[in-house]
């Protein structure tokens, strides 16, 4: 496994609107990989391998990361901010941040010290508005690097721990790292229907690269590429863990806003079976994926499901997931992209 490109990729910042940096990283790694290169008027990015028929199959795997977005700069220098995404505010404690200005500045997640909070204060869950972010600079040099508007993200290094990779915004850089790895799988081979490898933007404030892309590729065919919750931990009853690290790949049947496709979900089994790749199945009651935007956002519709990257500690400061669970996505995105024209795909 390409470990020092995963790095790259999780470590390049990105939030919701803001992918450019990301998207440049993309484009350089897949234009060798494929016939064609778009991008669109969002940011979208479509490395495009033609097939033997002119069906179409989209994969989905959005660049952006949860992040912030500079809101305001007080009188000392101190920064407010909004959220880009969802976070728990309790991960965010003492927490270093980059601020993305006309310079890359280091600030520092502050909040009242618990030394002077009084008994309530104490007790009570904090709130992203109790957080404001601290540079160490003064007014006079935040102002001459940083504006409103200016893009935030976490800063925390890529490392292994165990048979585990452990990083800031493995959501969603492992699918985008799961796609180029499937489309350098493809490079040499016969794909039966035209493949659209697209690293769609601002999934986490509403699908919205997703939509636009699905619009323009039409497909017959979808799958969503993303990473999904494995509370496989202490105090976890079984029912609440969703998926487990180490039990395989996720084969999606439903989240909060997609119920996939039957066919696809007993299509993407009867492919990892076949091709002796684990995996588990995937239901996630809250939440939803760039799926439901390659399912819905085309005439009639496409036969669409997910393959989903179990990954603990999702939308914290850092998340993990193993390394066998990520080889076996790509592995069976790469082996459902080079059969569909090898199943029946009626309804029964």
């Amino acid at each position: 496994m390409n470990l020092e490109l995963l790095a790259k990729v999780c470590k390049t910042p990105g939030a919701p609107g803001f992918e450019q940096k990301v998207r440049e990283l993309v484009v350089n790694e897949v234009t060798p990989l494929v016939d064609e290169i778009e991008v669109d008027n969002m940011g979208n990015v479509y490395a495009i391998k033609r097939g033997k028929q002119r069906k179409s199959a989209m994969v989905g795997a959005h660049m952006d990361e949860i992040g912030f977005i500079v809101t305001h700069i007080d009188d000392k220098g101190f920064i407010r901010f909004h959220t880009l995404g969802g976070f728990d505010p309790k991960t965010l404690t003492a927490q270093r941040v980059i601020i993305h200005g006309k310079e890359e500045v280091v600030g520092v997640m502050a909040s009242k010290p618990i030394h002077v909070m009084t008994p309530e204060e104490r007790n009570k869950n904090p709130k992203i508005t109790d957080y404001f972010i601290d540079t160490g600079l003064s007014k006079n040099e935040v102002d001459a690097l940083i504006e409103v508007g200016d893009s935030i993200t976490r800063e925390r290094e890529f490392i292994e721990m165990g048979n585990c990779v452990n990083s800031k915004s493995l959501d969603n850089r492992l699918a985008v790292f799961i796609l180029i790895e499937t489309l350098r799988n493809l490079k040499d081979k016969e794909v039966p229907y035209d493949v659209y490898g697209v690293f769609t933007v601002q999934e986490e404030v509403g699908i919205r690269g997703a939509n636009v892309s699905t619009l323009k590729v039409n497909p017959d065919f979808g799958f969503g590429l993303d990473t999904t919750i494995a509370f496989d931990l202490p105090g976890a009853a079984e029912h609440e863990k969703i998926t487990r690290l180490g039990e395989g790949t996720a084969i999606k049947v439903m989240d909060a806003m997609t119920i996939c496709d039957y066919r696809m979900v007993a299509y993407m089994k009867e492919i990892a079976n076949k091709h002796n790749i684990k995996w588990q199945p995937e239901i996630l009651t809250a939440g939803g994926t760039d799926t439901a935007g390659i399912q819905r956002m085309t005439a009639g519709g496409s036969i669409a499901g997910a393959i989903s990257i179990p990954t603990r500690h999702l939308h914290q400061v850092i998340e993990m997931a193993n390394k066998d669970d990520i080889k076996g996505s790509i592995d069976l995105l790469t082996a459902s992209l080079l059969n569909l024209d090898q199943y029946d795909w009626d309804f029964k």
